[in-house]
């Protein structure tokens, strides 16, 4: 009512200002996104390809971590978890409160949050998504530390990127630690040629 009504907007929360963000890909590709794999469902139901192959997503072999957020206007959840349908690997699935954009940033430290997950069971026999929800009890807190015990549980460790000493490279000399610093470092590089940091 403030904004529509009396021309007040509320502060911007960082989730608002992401959420009013353009779009990051080239126009083409978004609305083959949207035409294809949203309208037409055609990456669920096979029918989507590349270079003239049909992707399958029955043809994963790697586990899967599927998430769904119960308010989510775009991927409704009951649509999501349906992946158990075609897919023939480890699939786990992860019900989050929030919607769409709300649901997936979930950080730790935010709270009101909780989800549902039902891990892969070998041989497990499909439960359609009603059933699921009402057989998983609801787990308070943020999704992503379950999803990251995920994660550890299937993977080799960490180690170093190829060619570095340090799994926390230092910042380049040349980066300027204040925005001022930076436009001065930029205006006197441009002006004389050089790469020398002039604060």
């Amino acid at each position: 009512m403030d904004e529509r009504l009396l021309g007040r907007r509320a502060p911007m929360t960082d989730l608002m200002a992401w959420n009013a963000d353009a779009t990051r890909m080239p126009y083409r590709m978004h609305g083959e996104y949207l035409r294809r794999c949203f309208l037409d469902n055609d990456l669920f139901e096979g029918r989507y390809t590349v270079d003239g192959r049909a992707i399958v997503l029955g043809d994963i072999r790697m586990p899967l971590f599927v998430v769904a957020t119960e308010r989510d206007h775009v991927s409704p959840w009951r649509s999501v978890y349906q992946i158990k349908l075609v897919a023939d690997t480890e699939v786990s699935v992860l019900l989050t409160s929030g919607g769409h954009n709300a649901g997936i940033v979930s950080e730790p430290s935010h709270a009101g949050r909780r989800y549902r997950y039902t891990p892969a069971h070998k041989d497990e026999h499909y439960l359609d998504p009603d059933s699921g929800f009402a057989a998983t009890p609801a787990t308070e807190g943020s999704w992503w530390p379950c999803w990251a015990e995920w994660l550890e549980a299937r993977s080799s460790g960490q180690n170093a990127a190829p060619g570095s000493r340090s799994r926390t490279p230092a910042a380049p000399a040349f980066i300027p630690p204040s925005p001022r610093e930076h436009a001065t470092w930029t205006r006197h590089s441009w002006a004389d040629g050089s790469r020398a940091c002039r604060p």
